[in-house]
C-alpha cells in the first residue's frame, strides 16, 4: 500500500547466507559467532571497550542499571523526549525517573544544563540518548556527572558509530547501550549490545546476561568444562547465533549505510528548508559525526498532525512520531512526572519522515513534493 515506507531493510543474499550457514553448523545458541560480533563491534568503538551481545537494547539498559546497583530510593535522570524503554527500565529496578528537557527547539538532545536542573540528593545516575543518531554534547555532560558523582549511561540505540569530537558514542559513560531492532541502522530483528571499559562492570553484565553462571553452554559443548557454578544472580538476556551472524554482515555494511543516510538527509534539508510550516532540528550542531537514524521535522502549531499523517497516507507515504510524551501513556499518567515544556511541545508537533539506506533520491523528492503540495493546498 505504500509508495514510500517509513523504513525498509537493506538485506540481501549475504544475510540469508549467514543465517543458513549458522543453522547448517548445528549450533544456534550464543557461541562463536556472537563472540566474533562482540569483538568486531568493540573494535569499531575503540577505547579498549568490552562488548556484551544481548537479546535487545532494552536488556542492555536494564543490565546497566543492575550493574550500577540502582534501585529503590534512587533517582535516574532520563530525557523527556525518548522511547519508553528508558523510563520502563528505571521503573523496573524500583528507581524514580526524572525528566531532563531538550536543550531547545533546534537541539532536541538533553544538555548538561537541562540535566543539572533536575539533580537532587537522591540522583544516582543519568541516561542520555543520542536522539536520531545525533550525539549529545558529551564534554559538558561527562564533566557534570564527574563533578556531581553520578553514573552515566549512554542510550545509543540511534547511534551506532556516531561520534563526538572523534570519539565513539557509547564510550563516554559507565555503560553504553545499543539496539539492533529491525528499524535500526544495524538491524538484526531483535538484539543489542552493552559496552563498557571497566572490567568489573563488564563481568557483572556477563553474569546478568546468562543466569549468573560461571560457564556457558558452549563451554560444555566444547568439552571445556563438565559443570558450572552460579556465581551471581542473573537473567537470560543472551543473543543467539543467527542474529549475531546477521549482525556481522550488517556491521560490514554500517559505514556505507550511514553515508547513504547522510546523503538522503541532505536532500531532505535542501528540499524542505523553504516550507514555512516546517522547521528542521539538529542541523549545524558542532563537534559531531551523526549517523542519521531518523529524519524528524517540527510542524508549526497550526498544522493538524493527525490530518497531515492521513493526507500523506492517502498519497502512499508512511510517517511516524518520535516520540509521544510519557504522560500521554496510561502507565505513566499517575506517577507525578516533572514538566519538560520544550520536549512536551516537540512531542505534540514532531513528525518523522521515511528514511532508510536503500531509499532513492526520487523517493525523497516524492515525500517532499507531497508535503509541499498538501501544505500549500491547506493554506489556499
Amino acid at each position: 500500500m505504500w509508495k514510500v515506507q517509513l523504513f525498509k531493510l537493506n538485506y540481501d543474499e549475504k544475510e540469508s547466507k549467514a543465517v543458513k550457514d549458522t543453522v547448517d553448523s548445528g549450533w544456534i545458541t550464543m557461541g562463536e559467532k556472537s563472540k566474533e560480533f562482540e569483538n568486531r563491534f568493540a573494535n569499531m568503538l575503540g577505547e579498549n571497550v568490552s562488548a556484551i551481545a544481548v537479546s535487545s537494547g532494552t536488556a542492555s539498559l536494564h543490565m546497566a542499571l543492575l550493574g550500577l546497583d540502582i534501585g529503590i530510593g534512587d533517582e535516574v535522570i532520563i530525557p523527556a523526549l525518548t522511547f519508553v524503554a528508558d523510563i520502563n527500565v528505571v521503573k523496573m529496578v524500583g528507581a524514580t525517573p526524572v525528566l531532563a528537557d531538550c536543550g531547545n527547539f533546534k537541539n532536541w538532545n538533553v544538555t548538561a544544563e537541562t540535566i543539572e536542573e533536575q539533580i537532587t540528593p537522591k540522583t544516582k545516575a543519568v541516561i542520555v540518548v543520542h536522539f536520531g543518531g545525533y550525539p549529545c554534547q558529551m564534554d559538558e555532560i561527562v564533566e557534570l556527572c564527574n563533578r556531581r558523582g553520578l553514573y552515566l549511561i549512554e542510550d545509543c540505540a540511534h547511534a551506532p558509530d556516531a561520534r563526538y569530537r572523534g570519539k565513539a558514542c557509547g564510550t563516554f559513560g559507565d555503560y553504553g547501550c545499543f539496539s539492533f531492532f529491525t528499524n535500526k541502522n544495524l538491524s538484526v530483528g531483535e538484539g543489542g549490545m552493552l559496552v563498557c571499559k571497566d572490567e568489573r562492570l563488564a563481568l557483572k553484565a556477563k553474569y546478568f546476561r546468562s543466569h549468573g553462571m560461571s560457564a556457558l553452554t558452549l563451554d560444555r559443548h566444547k568439552g571445556r568444562t563438565i559443570s558450572y557454578d552460579v556465581e551471581h544472580i542473573g537473567l537470560n538476556y543472551r543473543i543467539d547465533e543467527m542474529r549475531s551472524a546477521i549482525g556481522l554482515v550488517q556491521l560490514d555494511k554500517l559505514k556505507n549505510v550511514n553515508k547513504q543516510r547522510e546523503l538522503l538527509v541532505k536532500r531532505y534539508i535542501d528540499k524542505l528548508s523553504d516550507i514555512e510550516d516546517i522547521s528542521i532540528p539538529l542541523v549545524n550542531l558542532e563537534n559531531i559525526e551523526p549517523v542519521y537514524h531518523i529524519f524528524p521535522i517540527l510542524l508549526s502549531p497550526q498544522i493538524d498532525r493527525v490530518w497531515l499523517i492521513g493526507e500523506l497516507k492517502n498519497r502512499g507515504i508512511q510517517s511516524s512520531i518520535h516520540y509521544p510524551a510519557f504522560r500521554d501513556f496510561t502507565a505513566f499518567r499517575d506517577i507525578a512526572l516533572n514538566d519538560a515544556p520544550v520536549a512536551e511541545d516537540i512531542a505534540k508537533r514532531e513528525l518523522t519522515l521515511p528514511l532508510y539506506p536503500t531509499m532513492s533520491l526520487y523517493e525523497v523528492d516524492l515525500v517532499c513534493d507531497s508535503l509541499y503540495e498538501i501544505l500549500e493546498l491547506e493554506r489556499v
